[in-house]
């Protein structure tokens, strides 16, 4: 498998989350992943209320069988687009992926899996209710999203799990720890996102209505200690003669080579970066871990509110 197709394509970023968007350049971008080897698209149906499903679907009519889609579902948004929590009740779940099918013009998903593990509902009824949805041929595959251990075996014991959805890079480097050993051990794959940090590592400014602008990495004092160590992978990455996106994700192109890293590459000169990135070596890792030691970057991926609902992070 070359690393191009080891590649995914986030869309979140197509609609909004960092800032004004155009319609036409993320299809632009979208035809151009696909022609490039890229297969799978990720999305939710939260993600701009919806408008993300419209758009993917917009980009991938007449190309529905060169493109594999991962679709989040359960967290729900008010009309001003604030959250208003979690449903994976198993009536939720078929509701939700009826509409998504609708937006994305398809009569099928290739993997679907809940945004969240809500604390309300036994994983085993959610998992039961995609199953079904498995069986009746609207869905290929079950995925799961920032879960832990213990979630990941309850889940497979109802029904294969094919891949968990996990935030990890050169500075959230958790999963080590216990998820990507259940991961081996339980013969699940992972789509990583967040590899560049949110934009953070290759410092990627923010722009008027970016969410980054609530996150703790992004903000204050964190703010300004990150940018040092931005600053010095930044000088890494020349000497190499890289560019700080392609470092990071080479970083976990070669750390963690099972999986594959979910990029939000929003523009044509974005992906061409993305495509050009090789995995580093033993040594390079090496560099760039003592360079940035696990710790090292101040502030959490998440607020502290967000932070205490991940099922991942418990321990």
């Amino acid at each position: 498998m070359s690393e191009k197709q080891r590649i995914a394509l986030g869309c979140m970023g197509m609609s909004g989350v960092y800032g004004k968007t155009d319609d036409t350049k993320s299809i632009a971008v979208i035809h151009a992943a696909i022609a490039h080897g890229i297969t799978l698209l990720d999305t939710g149906d939260f993600y701009a209320s919806g408008h993300n499903e419209l758009l993917i679907g917009k980009a991938i009519a007449g190309r529905r069988d060169k493109v594999q889609l991962s679709v989040k579902f359960g967290m729900m948004r008010g009309p001003d687009g604030a959250p208003v929590g979690v449903d994976t009740r198993p009536a939720a779940v078929k509701n939700f992926l009826t509409y998504s099918l609708m937006r994305l013009g398809t009569d099928h998903v290739d993997v679907y899996r809940p945004a969240r593990l809500d604390p309300t509902v036994p994983i085993e009824d959610t998992v039961g209710a995609i199953a079904d949805l498995v069986k009746a041929g609207y869905v290929r595959k079950i995925g799961l999203s920032e879960v832990g251990p213990e979630t990941l075996r309850r889940a497979a014991k109802v029904h294969p799990i094919a891949d968990l959805q996990i935030e990890y890079s050169l500075v959230s480097r958790d999963p080590e720890d216990a998820i990507f050993p259940i991961l081996h051990e339980l013969g699940m794959g992972a789509t990583l996102y967040g590899v560049l940090s949110r934009g953070l590592l290759p410092a990627s400014p923010l722009q008027p209505g970016d969410a980054r602008a609530h996150m703790p990495r992004f903000s204050g004092d964190n703010a300004a200690a990150n940018a040092r160590l931005v600053a010095a992978l930044r000088d890494l990455a020349e000497k190499w003669g890289l560019s700080p996106g392609q470092l990071a994700i080479g970083y976990v192109l070669g750390k963690a080579p099972r999986f594959t890293p979910t990029l939000g590459m929003r523009t044509l000169e974005q992906l061409d970066e993305a495509l050009a990135a090789k995995p580093l070596t033993a040594d390079q890792i090496t560099q760039v871990e003592k360079l940035v030691p696990r710790g090292a970057i101040a502030g959490t991926r998440y607020p502290a509110a967000h932070m205490a609902h991940l099922d991942s992070e418990r321990r």
